[in-house]
């Protein structure tokens, strides 16, 4: 793969738009909540244009298709060598290394703020509120140091049925500024579901959602699961939230309180699902390599202050490592993942 014009996975070509910088996610969370608002109105009254922003009718009366923009956003001379301090900090909270090295996972914070300005975009069809966090998929392929000079680009792609509504791929890449015909030093697929929309089925559809991570913030994944023997244990106090969402700059009110959290609906405040699979990915430690895939399926929210047992063992399909999280009171899996050398 080059850097040349950019297509999703299925080769549709995707129109590249280019920003001056990344975006700050505080705005476009606000911008996020106004679209939001504006699709729910138009889903209730599809006839009224401006409310239903754009999204056509189809003569029946019936709402039409859902399509995604055709657009890939991208943001050139992006500059790491002031970011020590912030690195550091991640790297503290995360129990990675403190070293000049970008992780896996301060890689998707870096890139998230991209993915996050397709989803708010006005022809973006599904609502981000509200959006639950599925899966993510993960390659990096080399080192990213600090003063590298990065290219990040970012686009939405594989809209497709889910047997609670629609789930859709975010995909973020990077590529060194020195290395434009590269292919992407780190690759990310963040998987999304929206409730409540619907697609047509195909039987590829089926075969493939009956794999697929369930509902992530309403319960575990059907069927019988036993929890293995515990390699670690993670006390998160009550500013685990907080904390991650200092570094990350992803302020979701689920995560910082637990008065927050009541109003969508939890608990408690919960934790970053991207917090626990980084920390996940931290506890592989050194026998990850400098290259490998990193994988991730959230089952049910960590509820916080709490407690996960965690368990990394050597992957029995395959080279690498696989390791869970779950609430060893409850026996109730959080999160499941593979780490692979590439």
């Amino acid at each position: 793969m080059t850097a040349g014009t950019p297509a999703t996975g299925a080769g549709e070509p995707l129109r590249v738009e280019s920003l001056a910088t990344l975006p700050g996610l505080g705005g476009l969370y606000a911008r996020g909540a106004a679209a939001s608002g504006r699709i729910a109105a138009g889903r209730a009254m599809p006839g009224l244009p401006v409310i239903g922003q754009g999204r056509s009718v189809e003569g029946d009366g019936e709402a039409a298709p859902l399509t995604l923009p055709d657009v890939a956003y991208q943001v050139t001379g992006v500059p790491t060598a002031d970011l020590a301090h912030h690195l550091h900090d991640y790297q503290r909270l995360l129990h990675e290394p403190v070293t000049d090295v970008l992780p896996a996972g301060y890689l998707h914070v870096l890139a998230f703020p991209l993915a996050t300005a397709v989803m708010v975009r006005g022809d973006f069809p599904l609502p981000l509120l509200g959006m639950v966090h599925l899966a993510n998929d993960v390659e990096l392929r080399g080192h990213v140091v600090l003063g590298d000079v990065l290219e990040v680009r970012a686009w939405a792609e594989n809209l497709r049925p889910h047997k609670r509504g629609v789930q859709v791929d975010l995909v973020a890449e990077v590529r060194r500024q020195s290395e434009p015909d590269a292919r992407p030093v780190w690759r990310g697929v963040s998987t999304y579901l929206a409730k409540g929309f619907h697609l047509p089925w195909t039987s590829a559809d089926a075969e493939s959602s009956a794999d697929a991570p369930d509902d992530a913030e309403d319960r575990a994944p059907a069927g019988t699961w036993t929890a293995p023997l515990p390699t670690g244990r993670w006390a998160l106090g009550p500013g685990t939230g907080r904390a991650y969402g200092a570094v990350s700059g992803d302020r979701n009110p689920i995560h910082l309180s637990a008065l927050s959290a009541k109003a969508f609906g939890f608990p408690r405040a919960i934790a970053h699902g991207m917090y626990t699979a980084a920390r996940a990915l931290a506890d592989v430690g050194h026998a990850r390599g400098d290259a490998y895939r990193w994988t991730v399926e959230f089952a049910s929210p960590v509820l916080l202050p709490g407690t996960v047992d965690v368990a990394v063992t050597p992957d029995p399909d395959g080279p690498g490592f696989a390791y869970v999280g779950w609430n060893g009171g409850r026996g109730r899996q959080h999160f499941r993942g593979t780490v692979t050398p590439l």
